[in-house]
Protein backbone atom coordinates (compact mmCIF):
# COMPACT_ATOMS: atom_id res chain seq x y z
CA UNK A 1 0.00 0.00 0.00
CA UNK A 2 1.30 3.51 -0.64
CA UNK A 3 1.99 6.17 1.56
CA UNK A 4 -0.84 8.53 0.45
CA UNK A 5 -3.08 5.42 0.83
CA UNK A 6 -2.07 5.27 4.23
CA UNK A 7 -2.94 9.17 5.65
CA UNK A 8 -6.46 9.84 6.58
CA UNK A 9 -8.19 12.78 8.14
CA UNK A 10 -8.77 13.44 11.98
CA UNK A 11 -11.95 15.64 12.97
CA UNK A 12 -11.01 17.93 15.69
CA UNK A 13 -13.30 16.17 17.75
CA UNK A 14 -11.68 12.92 17.66
CA UNK A 15 -8.29 14.54 18.53
CA UNK A 16 -10.00 16.25 21.59
CA UNK A 17 -10.79 12.73 22.40
CA UNK A 18 -8.27 10.22 21.37
CA UNK A 19 -6.44 12.93 24.00
CA UNK A 20 -8.81 12.37 26.93
CA UNK A 21 -8.63 8.56 26.99
CA UNK A 22 -7.97 6.99 30.74
CA UNK A 23 -7.64 3.09 30.41
CA UNK A 24 -6.74 2.77 34.17
CA UNK A 25 -5.45 5.01 37.06
CA UNK A 26 -3.22 7.04 34.43
CA UNK A 27 -4.48 9.40 31.52
CA UNK A 28 -3.45 7.42 28.24
CA UNK A 29 -1.10 10.25 27.58
CA UNK A 30 1.04 8.68 30.00
CA UNK A 31 1.77 6.00 27.59
CA UNK A 32 5.03 6.56 25.38
CA UNK A 33 3.42 4.49 22.64
CA UNK A 34 -0.27 5.79 22.95
CA UNK A 35 0.21 9.22 20.49
CA UNK A 36 2.67 11.07 18.46
CA UNK A 37 1.29 14.49 17.94
CA UNK A 38 3.58 16.02 15.78
CA UNK A 39 3.35 20.07 14.75
CA UNK A 40 4.44 20.73 11.07
CA UNK A 41 3.93 24.84 11.39
CA UNK A 42 6.77 27.35 11.62
CA UNK A 43 9.12 26.95 14.64
CA UNK A 44 7.52 30.85 15.48
CA UNK A 45 3.79 29.58 15.35
CA UNK A 46 4.70 26.63 17.85
CA UNK A 47 6.53 28.15 20.31
CA UNK A 48 3.33 30.80 20.34
CA UNK A 49 1.16 28.07 20.91
CA UNK A 50 0.12 24.71 20.13
CA UNK A 51 -1.41 21.56 21.35
CA UNK A 52 -1.06 19.98 24.64
CA UNK A 53 1.61 17.20 24.27
CA UNK A 54 2.69 18.15 20.49
CA UNK A 55 6.25 18.48 19.42
CA UNK A 56 7.94 20.21 17.02
CA UNK A 57 8.15 18.81 13.64
CA UNK A 58 11.86 18.33 13.10
CA UNK A 59 13.07 19.56 9.50
CA UNK A 60 16.91 19.58 8.03
CA UNK A 61 18.64 22.89 7.41
CA UNK A 62 17.02 22.60 3.99
CA UNK A 63 13.43 22.92 5.20
CA UNK A 64 13.10 18.96 4.86
CA UNK A 65 10.77 17.01 7.68
CA UNK A 66 12.61 14.41 9.49
CA UNK A 67 11.39 11.86 11.61
CA UNK A 68 11.45 12.36 15.32
CA UNK A 69 14.73 10.22 16.49
CA UNK A 70 12.70 9.05 19.38
CA UNK A 71 9.29 8.61 17.36
CA UNK A 72 9.38 4.47 17.61
CA UNK A 73 6.69 4.75 14.71
CA UNK A 74 6.10 0.94 14.62
CA UNK A 75 4.87 1.29 18.06
CA UNK A 76 2.46 4.10 18.38
CA UNK A 77 -0.80 3.72 18.28
CA UNK A 78 -1.40 7.00 17.20
CA UNK A 79 -0.17 9.49 14.91
CA UNK A 80 -1.02 12.60 14.13
CA UNK A 81 0.15 15.72 12.37
CA UNK A 82 -1.06 18.98 12.54
CA UNK A 83 -0.41 22.47 10.28
CA UNK A 84 -2.28 25.86 10.41
CA UNK A 85 -5.47 24.98 8.73
CA UNK A 86 -5.51 21.79 6.03
CA UNK A 87 -9.05 20.39 5.34
CA UNK A 88 -8.89 18.08 2.66
CA UNK A 89 -5.90 15.56 1.62
CA UNK A 90 -5.74 16.80 -1.50
CA UNK A 91 -4.15 20.14 0.11
CA UNK A 92 -0.37 20.00 -0.72
CA UNK A 93 0.12 21.67 2.78
CA UNK A 94 2.91 20.80 5.32
CA UNK A 95 1.26 18.39 7.11
CA UNK A 96 0.76 16.28 4.28
CA UNK A 97 4.28 16.64 3.86
CA UNK A 98 4.65 15.41 6.80
CA UNK A 99 2.28 12.99 7.12
CA UNK A 100 4.30 10.96 4.14
CA UNK A 101 6.98 10.95 5.53
CA UNK A 102 5.76 9.34 8.36
CA UNK A 103 3.67 6.94 6.87
CA UNK A 104 6.50 5.89 4.39
CA UNK A 105 9.20 5.38 7.21
CA UNK A 106 7.00 2.38 9.07
CA UNK A 107 4.14 4.35 10.63
CA UNK A 108 2.14 1.32 12.44
CA UNK A 109 -1.11 2.80 11.74
CA UNK A 110 -2.35 4.92 9.17
CA UNK A 111 -1.06 8.26 9.90
CA UNK A 112 -3.92 11.25 10.54
CA UNK A 113 -3.95 14.99 9.47
CA UNK A 114 -6.02 16.96 11.97
CA UNK A 115 -8.74 18.46 9.79
CA UNK A 116 -8.89 22.08 10.25
CA UNK A 117 -5.60 22.49 11.38
CA UNK A 118 -4.22 24.29 14.48
CA UNK A 119 -6.23 27.37 13.96
CA UNK A 120 -9.67 25.06 13.90
CA UNK A 121 -9.14 23.25 17.00
CA UNK A 122 -7.66 25.64 18.91
CA UNK A 123 -11.02 27.76 17.96
CA UNK A 124 -12.90 24.67 19.63
CA UNK A 125 -10.78 23.59 22.22
CA UNK A 126 -8.62 27.00 23.68
CA UNK A 127 -8.17 25.12 26.89
CA UNK A 128 -5.94 22.48 24.89
CA UNK A 129 -3.54 25.15 24.22
CA UNK A 130 -0.10 25.04 25.84
CA UNK A 131 3.38 26.66 25.75
CA UNK A 132 4.71 23.89 27.64
CA UNK A 133 6.88 21.93 25.17
CA UNK A 134 8.31 18.71 27.42
CA UNK A 135 6.80 17.51 29.58
CA UNK A 136 8.44 14.84 32.08
CA UNK A 137 6.75 10.73 32.69
CA UNK A 138 5.66 12.09 36.13
CA UNK A 139 3.31 15.46 34.76
CA UNK A 140 2.01 13.10 32.27
CA UNK A 141 0.70 10.61 34.59
CA UNK A 142 -0.83 13.73 36.56
CA UNK A 143 -2.68 15.14 33.51
CA UNK A 144 -6.41 15.38 34.32
CA UNK A 145 -8.44 14.37 31.46
CA UNK A 146 -12.09 15.76 30.84
CA UNK A 147 -15.11 13.85 29.92
CA UNK A 148 -15.48 13.02 26.22
CA UNK A 149 -17.48 14.40 23.81
CA UNK A 150 -19.86 12.17 22.39
CA UNK A 151 -21.86 15.10 20.55
CA UNK A 152 -19.52 17.70 19.45
CA UNK A 153 -20.25 20.87 21.98
CA UNK A 154 -23.10 19.40 22.77
CA UNK A 155 -22.91 15.96 24.92
CA UNK A 156 -20.44 14.96 27.01
CA UNK A 157 -19.26 11.50 29.63
CA UNK A 158 -17.60 12.17 32.26
CA UNK A 159 -16.83 10.88 36.00
CA UNK A 160 -17.91 12.39 39.23
CA UNK A 161 -14.46 13.70 39.78
CA UNK A 162 -14.84 15.65 36.73
CA UNK A 163 -18.03 16.93 36.88
CA UNK A 164 -16.91 18.68 40.33
CA UNK A 165 -13.80 20.15 39.01
CA UNK A 166 -15.36 24.07 37.86
CA UNK A 167 -12.53 24.43 35.29
CA UNK A 168 -14.31 21.53 33.43
CA UNK A 169 -17.82 22.64 33.29
CA UNK A 170 -16.62 26.51 32.18
CA UNK A 171 -14.06 25.33 29.72
CA UNK A 172 -17.11 22.88 28.06
CA UNK A 173 -19.51 25.34 28.44
CA UNK A 174 -21.75 22.99 30.57
CA UNK A 175 -25.13 24.25 30.74
CA UNK A 176 -27.03 21.24 32.35
CA UNK A 177 -25.54 17.78 34.18
CA UNK A 178 -27.47 14.22 34.71
CA UNK A 179 -25.85 12.77 37.94
CA UNK A 180 -26.74 9.03 38.41
CA UNK A 181 -24.38 8.13 41.22
CA UNK A 182 -25.90 7.60 44.47
CA UNK A 183 -24.40 10.83 45.71
CA UNK A 184 -23.52 14.20 44.69
CA UNK A 185 -21.52 15.30 46.77
CA UNK A 186 -21.05 19.25 46.85
CA UNK A 187 -21.72 19.34 43.31
CA UNK A 188 -25.44 21.18 43.56
CA UNK A 189 -23.93 23.94 46.07
CA UNK A 190 -20.69 24.71 43.87
CA UNK A 191 -22.82 24.76 41.02
CA UNK A 192 -22.07 28.40 39.03
CA UNK A 193 -26.06 29.91 38.37
CA UNK A 194 -27.24 28.75 34.80
CA UNK A 195 -26.71 25.31 35.11
CA UNK A 196 -29.46 22.78 36.02
CA UNK A 197 -28.67 19.53 37.79
CA UNK A 198 -30.70 16.93 37.28
CA UNK A 199 -29.94 14.03 40.27
CA UNK A 200 -30.84 10.82 39.12
CA UNK A 201 -29.61 8.56 41.46
CA UNK A 202 -28.87 4.28 39.90
CA UNK A 203 -26.94 1.69 42.21
CA UNK A 204 -24.44 0.49 40.13
CA UNK A 205 -25.83 -3.24 40.71
CA UNK A 206 -28.06 -6.33 39.05
CA UNK A 207 -31.14 -4.71 40.27
CA UNK A 208 -31.04 -1.49 39.32
CA UNK A 209 -34.00 -0.35 37.34
CA UNK A 210 -33.17 2.56 34.71
CA UNK A 211 -35.50 1.62 32.05
CA UNK A 212 -38.20 4.13 34.35
CA UNK A 213 -35.84 7.05 33.77
CA UNK A 214 -35.00 6.64 29.83
CA UNK A 215 -37.78 8.87 28.32
CA UNK A 216 -37.22 11.81 31.10
CA UNK A 217 -33.73 11.65 30.34
CA UNK A 218 -33.67 11.76 26.63
CA UNK A 219 -36.05 14.65 27.14
CA UNK A 220 -33.80 16.53 29.42
CA UNK A 221 -30.95 16.31 27.07
CA UNK A 222 -32.81 17.30 23.91
CA UNK A 223 -34.31 20.13 25.24
CA UNK A 224 -30.76 21.39 26.06
CA UNK A 225 -29.05 20.09 22.91
CA UNK A 226 -32.00 21.58 20.96
CA UNK A 227 -30.68 24.90 21.57
CA UNK A 228 -27.05 24.34 20.83
CA UNK A 229 -26.61 24.14 25.11
CA UNK A 230 -24.11 21.39 26.54
CA UNK A 231 -24.85 18.22 28.80
CA UNK A 232 -22.75 16.26 30.85
CA UNK A 233 -23.80 12.92 31.71
CA UNK A 234 -21.78 11.31 34.54
CA UNK A 235 -21.61 8.85 37.14
CA UNK A 236 -18.65 7.32 39.40
CA UNK A 237 -16.25 6.31 36.68
CA UNK A 238 -18.07 6.98 33.31
CA UNK A 239 -18.59 3.77 32.55
CA UNK A 240 -21.82 2.03 32.99
CA UNK A 241 -24.84 3.66 34.42
CA UNK A 242 -23.92 7.54 32.62
CA UNK A 243 -23.33 5.20 29.45
CA UNK A 244 -26.63 3.78 29.62
CA UNK A 245 -28.48 7.42 29.65
CA UNK A 246 -26.12 8.58 26.66
CA UNK A 247 -27.24 5.34 24.66
CA UNK A 248 -30.37 6.11 24.91
CA UNK A 249 -30.25 9.35 23.76
CA UNK A 250 -28.24 8.71 20.78
CA UNK A 251 -30.98 5.74 20.12
CA UNK A 252 -33.82 8.08 20.37
CA UNK A 253 -32.10 11.14 19.26
CA UNK A 254 -30.54 9.49 15.78
CA UNK A 255 -33.00 6.73 15.51
CA UNK A 256 -29.85 4.16 15.99
CA UNK A 257 -30.28 0.81 16.80
CA UNK A 258 -28.77 0.00 20.39
CA UNK A 259 -24.98 -1.65 18.11
CA UNK A 260 -24.95 1.52 16.22
CA UNK A 261 -25.65 3.87 19.41
CA UNK A 262 -22.89 1.07 21.15
CA UNK A 263 -20.16 1.62 18.20
CA UNK A 264 -19.99 5.36 18.29
CA UNK A 265 -19.66 5.84 21.74
CA UNK A 266 -17.25 3.16 22.11
CA UNK A 267 -15.84 5.58 19.70
CA UNK A 268 -15.33 8.45 21.71
CA UNK A 269 -14.84 6.13 25.13
CA UNK A 270 -13.04 3.16 24.67
CA UNK A 271 -13.04 1.55 27.93
CA UNK A 272 -17.36 1.67 28.25
CA UNK A 273 -18.73 -0.92 29.92
CA UNK A 274 -22.69 -0.93 31.12
CA UNK A 275 -24.10 -3.53 32.95
CA UNK A 276 -25.39 -6.72 31.47
CA UNK A 277 -28.79 -5.71 33.28
CA UNK A 278 -28.61 -2.32 31.45
CA UNK A 279 -27.81 -3.83 28.31
CA UNK A 280 -31.06 -5.88 28.76
CA UNK A 281 -32.93 -2.65 29.60
CA UNK A 282 -31.61 -0.88 26.41
CA UNK A 283 -32.39 -4.12 24.14
CA UNK A 284 -36.28 -2.89 25.79
CA UNK A 285 -35.76 0.66 24.70
CA UNK A 286 -34.75 -0.90 21.14
CA UNK A 287 -37.98 -2.60 20.92
CA UNK A 288 -39.94 0.45 22.00
CA UNK A 289 -38.12 2.84 19.40
CA UNK A 290 -38.17 0.17 16.61
CA UNK A 291 -41.02 -2.42 17.43
CA UNK A 292 -38.58 -5.25 16.95
CA UNK A 293 -35.13 -6.44 18.07
CA UNK A 294 -32.04 -5.18 15.94
CA UNK A 295 -29.52 -6.21 18.20
CA UNK A 296 -28.48 -9.21 19.48
CA UNK A 297 -27.14 -8.84 22.55
CA UNK A 298 -25.64 -11.73 23.13
CA UNK A 299 -23.15 -11.11 19.99
CA UNK A 300 -22.79 -7.92 19.45
CA UNK A 301 -22.24 -5.70 22.32
CA UNK A 302 -19.27 -7.16 24.43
Amino acid sequence: MSASNRIVMCEPTELYNILQQQATIYPCLSDPNYLLLLDARQTNEYNESHILTSKKAPRSENGDFLVPYDAELECKMYVIVVDNNTSLLQEKGPALKCAKLLAEMGSRNPVKILRGGYEEFSALYPFLRTHKIIYMPQELDELKPYPVEVLPGRLYLGTSEQVNRAAVRKDLKVKAIIHTSDDTGELESTLAAGIELKHIPFLDDDDADMYSKFAESCEFIGNYVKDAKSVLVCSDHGLSRSVTIVLVYLMHHYKWPLKDAFKHLQGCKWNIRPRRNFIQQLSKWEMELFDETVTDITDTIY
